[in-house]
């Protein structure tokens, strides 16, 4: 049996939050509708939902804002949407916490591929950590890369720098550097590292690899602003060109 997932749409325009929400129940969504972050704050504090659906440009608290708010306190995906062109300011709302936008005006159809997408996401990420956490009696099968005096060992997730520091990693993170290290010094396009990252890319955003890219390029490059291993290809992608890559158990 489906259990129907629950959506939270949140818009100050009455125009585009009610048809928004008839629109989405015809898909088998359940549909909460708010105005505004007060309101969205009083649904947060009865019930939880799956997903969602935040407007940037709200009357008093922001959608920013609660994006971040809902990315540290509660961890439900979050889609923004923006009227915002600059892609600075679009990059913005991804580094606070939110896991795809849609610019405005918008299909509702492609809102609700995107929806679907994050969805998916979200339950191989949950499937893939429960996967990790189990226990396992086959310590054969624990493998360690070694690049340029780095360590980054699969079973533990452990990332190491050369002096031997850990480096914490996201699970976003982890699957990045695993596809990256798994083809080395070959260029590698967005669609193909969210393949890799097991990212649906039927119509999930992909520039969100751009800035898992960022983050981890802060992780392992001395000057992120001239990286010398994890490099950009301009207009195809991106090639981690470490040396020495090695991976024993």
């Amino acid at each position: 049996m489906n259990v129907r997932r629950s959506i939270l749409i949140v818009d100050d325009h009455q125009s585009i939050r009610d048809p928004l929400a008839t629109f989405m129940r015809r898909y088998d969504f359940d549909v909460d509708t708010a105005c505004d972050g007060l309101a969205m704050r009083q649904l947060l504090k009865d019930r939880s939902y799956d997903l969602i659906i935040l407007d940037v440009m709200l009357p008093g608290e922001d959608g920013l804002s609660l994006c971040g708010f809902v990315a540290e306190h509660i961890g439900t995906p979050v889609i923004l949407l923006t009227a915002m062109t600059d892609q600075a300011d679009r990059v913005a709302g991804l580094e606070i916490g939110a896991d795809d936008y849609v610019l405005k005006p918008f299909d509702p159809r492609e809102l609700v591929a995107r929806v679907r997408s994050v969805l998916r996401r979200g339950a191989r990420r949950r499937a893939d950590d429960a996967a990790q956490a189990a226990p396992t009696a086959d310590v054969s099968a624990e493998k360690r890369y070694t690049f340029e005096g780095w360590s980054f060992d699969l079973t533990t997730r452990e990332l190491q720098d050369p002096n031997l520091s850990p480096v914490p990693l996201t699970t976003a993170e982890f699957h990045l550097l695993r596809a990256l290290l798994e083809n080395p010094n070959r260029v590698l396009s967005r669609q193909q590292l969210m393949d890799l990252t097991q990212r649906e890319g039927d119509a999930f955003f992909d520039r969100s690899i751009d800035t898992q890219i960022s983050r981890l390029r802060k992780k392992l490059e001395s000057d992120p602003c001239q990286p010398r291993m994890l490099k950009t290809v301009r207009g195809d992608g991106y090639l981690l060109a470490a040396r020495n890559i090695s991976l024993a158990p």
